[in-house]
């Protein structure tokens, strides 16, 4: 018997109601034909898309759980539709350290209802070897606090220590370290900050001013010096939070060149083990037509082996290329700098919104890997100290998946584009390989959604610490109905349930 059934329900790309059933936090089975299981759930022919996954919160713990922890901020991702989350470094102290990294894990694991990854902060080669061995998702550099040379040394590090730890570990496991970046160029940033700061006591400063302060050209040059170092140093590169069209078309470029090198790697090792086979089979007659000696034969046959071996190695070596993928966030999807005039500094965060024109919109989802909402919740008195010293970031788990369901009302974007960008993605791209879809023998990780409830964005619903958002009081077309992480319910009709307990996840 089943422990759980999902009755009724409607999936992603397939035709008519399925039944979903779920054995010990695994999907089961998945059928037209129904299914028993000591618990029954219709769905009433609503959608279920697999889990969601944000690559990009800031849970504040520990340290600074005044702002959120791993309860409040996981509570607030089950009521969004998140089943898994990967939570940043940049707490008190930070996650930079193998003992910090370890604490964290255990305060994760003893207060989240939700799955969890950990980013790690950046150390030197050693601790990062250390970090490295717990399975960090990444190594997070905000490049805003970082001058270039630093930047070099660190991209080297961690490539260093990606390949030591493979060199003494390769039967045993496999390391795959990655690189996140927070892309923007310090010096520019400085300067520009300089200066608009000097001219406050000629015009006065408006909220507006963060973002000249932070131009586009800072986003524009920080992602290809990042580029440069993960092709320098042969490593994955994640880019997070991309907000400009410029910066977006610089890491397409990149990813095409990527895609090329790939196809091409891909037909020369095709051709190279069609060569191999026919130099085998050419070897073996002359072997016989000669009529050497049986020590010859064997001679010949162990060189040939060991020149295989050396070719495959080679072309093992060479077709490991870096990767580069994107991010965006809610708000630089859906705002842009315009709305400084309605909210002020609430919706200060860094990177800011940009002008239009230089923004990213709907239309570029296409183009982009996946969305993190860079849930960043600070407390309403920090929002609210001046342009310069007011706290940049946005909460948005419990805003997320209603704006993208508005916008399939719409007809702007697809419903296969929610689970691509929220659940599949993510998952492929961080390792975690039972997540990211509805599949047999995954995680039964589920969110339910109403595609045809209406309402406004009430900060009163929300479980998040934040009591703030640019989206309060939006009109929406869909939400989140009801949560499941490895098959319990943790959110019904907006009542979450905390008796889940998450586990850490990694590639």
């Amino acid at each position: 018997m089943n422990d759980l059934v999902l009755k009724n329900s409607k999936l992603v790309n397939k035709s008519g109601s399925y039944y979903v059933s779920v054995n010990d936090g695994k999907i089961a089975n998945i059928s037209k034909q129904p299914l028993k299981a000591d618990v029954e759930i219709d769905i009433n022919e609503k959608f279920v898309l697999p889990g969601l996954i944000d690559p990009h919160v800031h849970f504040r713990d520990p340290g600074l759980t005044y702002k959120e922890s791993f309860k409040s901020g996981s509570f607030a991702a089950a009521n969004g539709g998140f089943t898994t989350i990967i939570d940043m470094p940049n707490t008190v102290p930070q996650t930079n350290t193998a003992e910090n990294f370890k604490e964290k894990m255990k305060i994760a694991k003893n207060k989240s209802i939700v799955d969890f990854g950990l980013h790690s902060g950046i150390n030197n080669l050693e601790e990062i070897k250390k970090i490295a061995e717990l399975k960090p998702s990444s190594f997070k550099i905000f490049m805003d606090l970082e001058e270039d040379n630093s930047l070099d040394t660190i991209f080297r590090n961690i490539s260093i220590a990606e390949r030591d730890l493979n060199s003494e570990n390769s039967k045993s496991q496999k390391f795959n370290l990655k690189i996140t970046v927070h892309g923007e160029n310090k010096a520019i940033i400085e300067d520009n900050t300089e200066r608009l700061k000097k001219m406050e006591c000629i015009r006065g400063n408006a909220p507006i001013d963060y973002s000249y302060a932070r131009p586009s050209k800072a986003e524009v040059v920080s992602v290809k010096y990042a580029i440069s170092l993960a092709k320098k140093y042969n490593i994955d590169l994640h880019i997070c939070h991309l907000s400009t069209k410029e910066a977006l078309d610089i890491a397409k470029l990149e990813q095409k060149r990527q895609y090329d090198i790939d196809n091409t790697l891909k037909s020369k090792t095709k051709q190279n083990k069609t060569d191999n086979t026919l130099k085998s089979k050419t070897t073996q007659n002359n072997t016989k037509n000669t009529l050497k000696s049986k020590t010859t034969q064997n001679n010949t046959k162990n060189t040939l082996k060991s020149k295989r071996k050396q070719e495959n190695t080679t072309e093992s070596y060479k077709s490991k290329i870096h990767n580069i993928t994107t991010e965006i966030t809610p708000h630089h999807l859906l705002l842009d700098s315009d709305v400084f005039d309605k909210y002020g500094t609430i919706a200060k965060t860094n990177p800011p919104l940009r002008l239009k024109g230089e923004n990213l919109a709907v239309t570029d989802l296409g183009d982009i890997d996946m969305i993190g909402t860079d849930h960043a919740p600070h407390t309403l008195e920090e929002k609210e100290r001046g342009v310069w010293n007011s706290a940049p970031g946005i909460p948005n788990l419990e805003t997320v998946l209603s704006l993208l369901l508005t916008e399939v009302n719409k007809g702007s974007i697809e419903l296969s584009s929610i689970s691509k960008l929220l659940s599949e993605n993510p998952a492929k791209i961080f390792g975690l390989k039972n997540k990211g879809n509805i599949e047999v023998g995954k995680d039964a990780d589920f969110v339910v959604v109403d595609l045809k409830k209406e309402g406004k964005f009430n900060l009163d619903n929300f479980y998040t610490k934040a009591k703030y958002t640019p989206f309060e009081n939006y009109e929406y077309k869909g939400i989140a109905i009801m949560t499941i992480s490895n098959g319990n319910i943790i959110m019904n009709d907006g009542d979450v349930i905390g008796n889940n307990e998450g586990k850490y996840v990694h590639y």
